[in-house]
């Protein structure tokens, strides 16, 4: 079944169109906020610092330095695992630039006029009208600015989404009824290769966080492939011992059948334990 990933602007009602879509299609349905708690669990993160990802003043996730990396990792190879399960709504500030491009996922997009998101803020955040419109306005500009800076995603690009709702000229619940159409056309599409190659990418995250994770080998610069469960490695420095290290912690990772191990010759980043 197909996936629906969804980035709302704040005051869009894109919880709303997700909570429908979702039920209708039978859908589990992921948050943000959920998202955040499970990273946070399986990680060992503060959810505090995962929330450099979304909603932490500019000085503070930027002095993290390094850090910031390998908190995206940890995020992406969460969602990632629960998109390759399928059947799957996922809504946050920024949920869509997680799906890689495939045919068994929809990136979505939820937004609205100014004045629609500003009174539906003043009223769900209980703010007068002039500091809803202050925050609506700081958001916009916070987050789109942040993943730019993390993730090299323009959130506001029509480009990067199949589809587009404006709940200021369509309520929620046509929207859903849309959406749900659009993931039953999805799904009659998409093949087993589409869903093996999904996969993949979900091993390649689990991969990646997993190295991240790991107190000796946590460099960003390490790449990783997937195909089929063979999984190959490379990086700078990836020679004995670090070479064998690595290999130990991929081979733990669920669904990796092989691995390969390719050094190169600029020496690796070690951290201390």
């Amino acid at each position: 079944m197909a996936i629906i990933a969804i980035t709302q602007q704040i005051g869009s009602a894109g919880g709303q169109v997700a909570i429908l879509a979702a039920n209708q299609l039978g859908y589990r349905l992921l948050t943000g906020e959920e998202l955040i708690t499970r990273t946070s669990s399986r990680y060992n993160v503060s959810a505090e610092h995962l929330l450099v990802l979304d909603e932490r003043k500019p000085h503070f996730w930027e002095r993290l330095g390094t850090d910031t990396g390998s908190f995206l990792a940890f995020m992406r190879a969460v969602i990632l695992k629960e998109m390759a399960e399928d059947k799957l709504v996922v809504v946050s500030r920024a949920s869509a630039h997680h799906l890689p491009p495939s045919p068994c996922g929809i990136k979505v997009h939820v937004i609205g006029a100014l004045a629609h998101r500003v009174a539906r803020v003043a009223a769900d955040e209980k703010l007068s009208p002039g500091a809803a419109e202050k925050r609506v306005l700081h958001h916009d500009k916070e987050i789109r600015s942040r993943v730019q800076t993390v993730a090299n995603v323009d959130i506001e690009d029509p480009l990067s989404y199949a589809l587009s709702f404006n709940t200021s000229a369509m309520p929620p619940d046509a929207c859903a009824a849309l959406l749900v159409d659009a993931a039953r056309t999805a799904d009659a599409l998409t093949t087993g290769d589409d869903w093996n190659q999904l996969r993949d990418e979900s091993t390649s995250a689990q991969v990646r966080a997993a190295i991240h994770a790991h107190p000796k080998l946590n460099d960003g610069r390490i790449e990783v492939r997937c195909a089929s469960g063979r999984v190959r490695v490379s990086g700078p420095g990836l020679v004995p011992p670090w070479d064998v290290l690595t290999e130990q912690v991929v081979r733990q990772v669920e669904g990796v059948s092989e691995v390969e191990i390719t050094a190169e010759a600029t020496p690796m980043i070690v951290t201390a334990e």
